[in-house]
């Protein structure tokens, strides 16, 4: 396959960190640039990871021929309309979760929908382990799923990071609660019906740092998940059916040197020693992701969930943003 050229919007550090040395790993990925909105902070990035080109400002790299596809992790309110930009210029981009702000923005995407592939990047689901255990799912392995509980924690209160800005999106439901909603409904294989949440907001930064939700997805399942940005570094996830369990020990931030393992009981024994452990090679996710997406590009056949599922994954989150507000159980829209 020929490589898809493609072209990096800021210099955000899950950019710079994770997803641009994934795809300077890939052989069916070139990089030619990376912009930002001073020169000198894209040419500080570009000398360091070794990319060709660099741009001073998002306009410039979209107005270059020769880029195809853009990575978009800027800050949560850009998203929609630099990837809007991105997709007039003719590029397909791929846009770092969460998509929009709401699910209303997120619809102005399906202007340019039919013109170039769009997609959030949702790097787990890209992930062997992911998979895996929707195979065993599938196959009745733990009998019916009846409820899945998921965890994720880390500790970060500094006002200067976009995360905790309340105005730009941020808050522990957009940056992290987010996966445990993608969780569900990959898993599930279903969208839910009706949600309800609960959040403690911080009193400064007025971004809620922990959040707890439950979500029915109908037909006697549920998510429940708890999500903190100012807690103890933590996740898993566990699938509770009717003859077993399956635990995920580390579900979303998965170290690129580590073998993933799978916990399976099917004794229904509350003794972990008893657990059956199956091993899953290393596996680089981010890479995983960027190369599926540049195989849709090319037309070539690849894991893709595309705008309409980034939409239904918006309508989720606004309808836990409507549950905190009224403390109720809210429908989520279609």
């Amino acid at each position: 396959m020929k490589p898809v050229v493609w072209g990096v919007l800021g210099t955000a550090r899950i950019g710079v960190t994770k997803v641009i040395p994934a795809m300077l790993r890939s052989p069916l990925v070139r990089v030619r640039g990376i912009a930002s909105r001073t020169l000198a902070a894209a040419q500080t990035v570009a000398q360091q990871l070794g990319i060709a080109e660099a741009y001073g400002s998002y306009e410039t790299l979209l107005a270059d021929p020769d880029i195809e596809a853009v990575y978009n992790p800027l800050p949560n309110h850009l998203h929609v309309p630099l990837t809007l930009a991105a997709a007039r210029a003719g590029k397909h981009v791929l846009c770092e979760k969460p998509i929009a702000l709401n699910a209303d923005e997120a619809r102005q995407l399906q202007q340019v929908a039919g013109q170039v592939r769009i997609a959030e990047a949702f790097m787990v689901r890209h992930h062997p382990q992911w998979h895996r255990v929707r195979a065993l799912l599938r196959d009745g392995h733990i009998g019916v799923p009846r409820a899945v509980q998921a965890s994720f924690s880390f500790f970060n209160d500094s006002p200067a990071d976009i995360r905790n800005q309340l105005d730009i999106g941020g808050g522990a439901l957009y940056d992290i609660g987010c996966y445990a909603i993608a969780a569900g409904r990959f898993l599930f294989e279903a969208e839910p019906v009706r949600v309800i949440a609960l959040a403690d907001r911080d009193p400064q930064l007025r971004v809620d740092r922990t959040t707890s939700s439950l979500l029915d997805f109908g037909a006697g399942r549920q998510l429940s998940f708890s999500v903190c940005t100012q807690g103890s570094p933590y996740q898993r996830l566990t699938i509770l059916g009717t003859r077993g369990r399956i635990e995920m020990e580390v579900p979303f931030n998965a170290p690129l040197s580590v073998a993933r393992r799978l916990r399976i009981d099917t004794r229904g024994s509350l003794n972990d020693d008893d657990l059956a452990i199956e091993t899953l090679p290393e596996t680089d996710q981010y890479q995983q992701m960027v190369e599926n997406f540049s195989r849709t590009v090319r037309g070539e056949p690849a894991p893709f969930w595309g705008l309409e599922d980034a939409i239904a994954q918006m309508e989720v989150i606004d309808a836990l943003f409507r549950s905190e507000r009224r403390g109720t159980w809210e429908e989520v829209k279609r």
